[in-house]
């Protein structure tokens, strides 16, 4: 079974053509004509971490003996069948330390299929003791051998280059960067298009669903060792890869879509099938949304692109326009702002899910709920983001500030930046970073605690200033590393200054909005910022009485408030400010 290649089934003819004349009214339908199997983006995106000892590259031979192992150290209750086990039992099993083991199953959490699972609703304390199931952890081991798709260059590099500066603060010491970092500094990193990665994820799984239904397979009794049966059970732990669903429709059970269960008796138990037609009928499955997604970016390139495309075309980076975007099924598209201010709320956005994608030189606020959120690209540029209450990832990115609400955060392969951070889980740093720095969350919006609420962060814990550092390169890249590179650790970022630490005042664009009740930063600050804090808006206002008090004459009060406007002008232009009053005005 280790064998994915698509075996012949008398019991499942391949899916009917889309002209429902060649369908017999007796002949179990795989999907209708309009449904398609698609890859779970989230696994693919914030699931895989960098650790080597997570990664399997012999299909199922060391994965079958780790699942053993970890079946036998679960515990199961006589109303859950579920095997669970918990952090010690994976380090044990996975020889790995409990603080990556801890970080497995958070990672888990964010990602999992299932709402319901006790896992993804337990509180940071209970994480531990609730644990995860083994069969979805095997499946989550296994998708670690991915391979993210190599990024492309843009296709307007003068248009790159006319936003992206030349030069560089950490340029002076390039010279002393390994030819790895070298290169990468000096690679300007483009996300592929949606259309190219769900194709790429389809193809990784074409290639790979037999090794994955054997891990979960059962041996038939009395059927020899190669005879393997599925479940139902076990075939709704593939949900954690793939799904059934188009059109904005909800996502449906594998099991509802699957022909030999689509009938079975809700009061009786299923009849386990075997796992060769179950592979017959998923490979079968995804040979035709390979070919949909063909037509659909052939019928693209040669005529106009349509609202429900699933490939959202990059705007370029030198456009001065704002430009949002939604597919049906995926994420929504922030893309290419440069030199303005941006601002979306819970109902410019259809989705849960978003991206930030080569915006420089600007103000993004999103001011909604949202579940996740990629930041890719970026330079310059402050990113506000609501609530994401599943997780973050920042990526590729050089001078951003980034302030977040979330339960976690993935940093990777970012120069400069500053993150304003209310975490519930130690912020996770990936790759090839220079000169980050953390501080404590530093900002609020009128429905900021709402939107919290909806998607579950938690404002009492705030694990900000733990960031955990992980390896300086990243085994699901598709580049080639020097031997040995793989072993050095990434640069950890450090502490914000509380002498630099400033609230961050979101203006009031609400308009239509319904206005919340939050009032303030809904994060305590720590001892520190809050000393540093007081102790500005002292002075500040020891400043404004002197102001107020002094005795001057009429021209002389004219100078001061003259002198003052031209500072604090001067001020607005350094800074880039003076481009969000002008974006203010126009609003």
């Amino acid at each position: 079974m280790t064998d994915s290649s698509p075996r012949s089934s008398t019991t499942e003819p391949s899916p009917p053509p889309p002209s429902a004349s060649t369908s017999s009214p007796t002949t179990p339908i795989a999907s209708s004509p309009q449904i398609y199997i698609h890859p779970r983006r989230e696994p693919f995106e914030h699931g895989l971490l960098p650790i080597p000892k997570l990664i399997f590259s012999d299909g199922t031979q060391s994965l079958a003996s780790i699942k053993d192992k970890l079946l036998s150290l679960s515990s199961s209750s006589s109303s859950e069948s579920t095997h669970r086990v918990n952090s010690a039992a994976i380090a044990e099993t996975l020889q790995i330390s409990p603080d990556h083991a801890r970080l497995v199953l958070d990672t888990i959490s964010s990602v999992l299929h299932n709402d319901t699972d006790p896992l993804v609703n337990a509180k940071p304390s209970e994480i531990d003791d609730v644990g995860i199931g083994v069969f979805d952890l095997v499946v989550f081991l296994y998708v670690q051998s991915y391979k993210r798709l190599l990024p492309k260059g843009h296709r307007d590099s003068a248009a790159v280059a006319d936003v992206w500066p030349s030069t560089s603060a950490f340029d002076g010491f390039l010279s002393a960067l390994t030819p790895l970092q070298l290169v990468r500094s000096n690679s300007r990193r483009f996300m592929p298009s949606q259309a190219d990665e769900e194709a790429h994820q389809l193809s990784y799984l074409q290639k790979h669903l037999g090794n994955i239904l054997a891990l979960l397979a059962d041996t038939a009794e009395g059927e020899g060792e190669d005879s393997l049966v599925l479940s139902i059970e076990k075939l709704e732990h593939l949900g954690f890869l793939v799904y059934f669903g188009e059109k904005g429709s909800e996502r449906t059970p594998l099991s509802q879509n699957a022909p030999f269960f689509a009938n079975s008796d809700p009061d009786m138990p299923a009849v386990p099938v075997p796992a060769a037609q179950v592979l017959d009928w998923l490979l079968q499955n995804i040979a035709s949304t390979l070919e949909h997604i063909s037509e659909r970016v052939s019928a693209k390139e040669n005529g106009p692109t349509v609202a429900s495309d699933q490939d959202v075309p990059m705007t370029d980076v030198g456009s001065t326009s704002a430009k949002a975007s939604t597919s049906a099924r995926g994420p929504s598209f922030i893309e290419g702002i440069s030199k303005s201010s941006y601002v979306k709320h819970a109902s410019d956005l259809k989705g849960t899910s978003l991206k930030v994608i080569n915006c420089h030189e600007s103000v993004i606020y999103i001011l909604a709920p949202l579940r996740y959120a990629t930041v890719y690209g970026c330079s310059d540029a402050t990113i506000v983001l609501g609530a994401v209450g599943k997780a973050v990832r920042v990526e590729h990115c050089e001078r951003v500030h980034v302030i977040a609400a979330a339960k976690r955060i993935c940093i990777a392969n970012c120069r400069e930046c500053v993150f304003f951070l209310g975490v519930n889980q130690q912020p996770l740093i990936v790759g090839d970073n220079h000169k980050l720095q953390v501080a404590p969350y530093n900002t609020y919006y009128s429905q900021l605690e709402e939107h919290m609420n909806q998607v579950g962060v938690v404002p009492t814990v705030n694990r900000w200033d733990q960031p955990l550092a992980l390896g300086v390169v990243d085994p699901h890249d598709s580049l080639s590393h020097p031997a040995g590179v793989s072993e050095v650790q990434a640069e950890s970022a450090i502490c914000l200054d509380p002498d630099q630490f400033t609230n961050f005042m979101i203006p009031n664009w609400f308009g239509g909005e319904a206005v919340g009740s939050t009032k303030d930063n809904p994060f305590p600050l720590p001892d520190a910022y809050m000393v540093s804090q007081q102790r500005n808006h002292k002075n500040l206002g020891e400043i404004k009485h002197i102001l107020k008090e002094t005795q001057l004459e009429e021209s002389r009060k004219r100078e001061l408030s003259s002198t003052l406007h031209a500072c604090f002008k001067d001020w607005l232009y350094a800074s880039g400010n003076i481009r969000q009053l002008y974006c203010l005005q126009g609003d």
